[in-house]
């Protein structure tokens, strides 16, 4: 697996924890393996200093645990963490898609229909680094709208411990994500308040279970809920 081509800029750290992150959840690192800083910044060919902020950071996440003179260990994931994560998600997100409806203007709802437009072509090209841009970039738009910049940190900091990048690759999401797109699109053009938090709250709560059975598949989660 080559090394990507992280361009240089401040959010560096960010783009090797989105890397370590991907590792975690495709099951490249296993739960128990130990991550080496040194090792890592030579194969992404960054220095180790953020290398060592996003392996910090993923600890903050609860995805890794130092450890005294050996350095950083992947952490178990479980049903539950999936579920957890899934549920707040849903929660808040549709409070947010609630607010949206009740502010967003015509040009928003057109921006988010194009976008949407995008991701239902990257899906079908299987192009998954962009379907995974859009499909942030459709959410993001929804969290601008609502114009309730603290619920929407709360809402990017809980969707740091959802593994976004797996998703495409999910058997039947990209149709099934697809559907609830335009669902929550519907809504929101609507200017449907208890709407736009239903079809919203039940986008995000429906990747759980199809999520989990993938990890199950790949090894990531095994059958009673534990990383084998």
């Amino acid at each position: 697996m080559g090394a990507p081509d992280f361009p240089v800029r401040s959010q560096l750290s960010e783009d090797v924890a989105r890397f370590v992150r991907k590792r975690i959840f495709n099951g490249d690192y296993a739960a128990g393996q130990y991550v080496r800083l040194d090792q890592l910044a030579a194969e992404l060919g960054v220095s180790v200093t953020p290398v060592r902020e996003a392996l910090f950071g993923l600890r903050a996440e609860g995805l890794l645990d130092q450890q005294p003179h050996r350095g950083f260990v992947v952490l178990p994931v479980t049903r539950r963490d999936i579920t957890d994560v899934s549920d707040v998600q849903a929660h808040i997100g549709g409070e947010l898609a609630a607010r949206a409806a009740a502010n967003i203007t015509d040009d928003q709802v057109r921006e988010l229909d194009e976008i949407q437009h995008q991701l239902e072509a990257a899906y079908t090209a299987d192009d998954e680094e962009r379907a995974v841009r859009l499909n942030h970039e459709f959410h993001r738009a929804i969290n601008v709208a609502a114009d309730s910049p603290k619920l929407a940190q709360l809402m990017y900091q809980i969707t740091r411990y959802a593994p976004e990048s797996v998703f495409p690759t999910v058997s039947g999401w990209p149709a099934e994500s697809t559907k609830h797109h335009r669902a929550v699109l519907a809504a929101l053009a609507k200017r449907d308040e208890d709407l736009a938090r239903t079809a919203m709250a039940e986008h995000l709560a429906a990747g759980a279970a199809p999520l989990i059975d993938h990890l199950v598949e790949h090894g990531v989660v095994d059958q009673d809920g534990r990383v084998s």
